[in-house]
């Protein structure tokens, strides 16, 4: 029983909406710049911090909760039917490029697209896999690593604010025992905080480098194990069309991509 539901991701969850919000009522029943602020009428920044928490946490159980990209079947009828629904009516793989075939997953046995992988995690076959993230107990694929890059992005806004908000509260004393005393819930909030920005800005970073690049943290991390990757140079990425093209469809185009045409064309324009 203990098992599943920390499977289901329940637990976690939990621990991270009651971490969120014990440390935004730490900063708030402190004197730190929001309270003051609060307590002077000007109402605009406690109310903007409680609303940019509001939509980390939402963004953190729409990321946690949405489909990655799962692979859900190779039989011609569902291939053709999501196809259609978006706007591909290609074949998965180019008559020209014959040498280019589907492996088949060996744990799930299903045919997988280029760039897709299976998560042992989550015992499933996901799409233009970046990575299994034991923090939202669920994988970043095709479908959810732009909405996982603007939680990352809304959560350093927070973690950052909240940060300079803790230090704001932090008042001197005549002793160590009663600074201690006086600021140690603060204190705990500052060290939360301060571990999460690091964190989250060093994640920002790789993600937005990995958006720019059009590459993941697994064909990244990997490459010499991929066989559509361990053939090419060590610089080159045979979906790579320029930093400003690669962030747009990352963040503006939705729907399954054929990136076995976009391989092929790579591999046909570099012969």
């Amino acid at each position: 029983m203990f098992k599943r539901v920390f499977r289901s991701g329940c637990l976690v969850r939990t621990a991270h909406v009651i971490l969120t919000w014990i440390t935004t009522f730490v900063l708030f029943l402190h004197n730190t710049d929001l309270r003051r602020c609060q307590e002077r009428g000007d109402l605009l920044p406690p109310l903007m911090f409680m609303a940019l928490v509001l939509l980390s946490v939402l963004l953190y159980f729409s990321v946690s909760l949405m489909d990655p990209g799962f692979v859900l079947s190779d039989s011609s009828s569902e291939e053709a039917a999501s196809a259609d629904r978006d706007g591909e009516l290609e074949e998965m793989i180019p008559q020209e490029q014959s040498s280019l075939k589907q492996r088949r997953c060996g744990f799930c046995f299903l045919l997988q697209p280029m760039r897709a992988k299976h998560c042992r995690a989550c015992q499933r076959c996901v799409r233009r896999f970046d990575h299994h993230c034991p923090w939202i107990d669920n994988c970043v694929g095709e479908r959810n690593h732009r909405w996982f890059l603007l939680y990352l992005c809304v959560q350093f806004a927070v973690v950052a604010w909240g940060l300079q908000t803790a230090w704001s509260g932090v008042v001197f004393a005549a002793s160590w025992q009663q600074w201690f005393t006086q600021n140690g819930f603060l204190l705990a909030a500052i060290g939360v905080t301060g571990v999460f920005s690091v964190v989250l800005l060093l994640l920002l970073c790789i993600h937005l480098y990995l958006a720019s690049a059009n590459t993941t943290t697994w064909e990244f991390m990997s490459r010499h194990r991929i066989i559509y990757l361990k053939h090419c140079d060590s610089e080159e990425n045979p979906f790579d069309r320029g930093v400003v093209c690669n962030l747009w469809d990352f963040f503006c185009v939705c729907g399954t991509v054929t990136w076995e045409r976009i391989y092929s064309r790579h591999a046909s324009g570099t012969v």
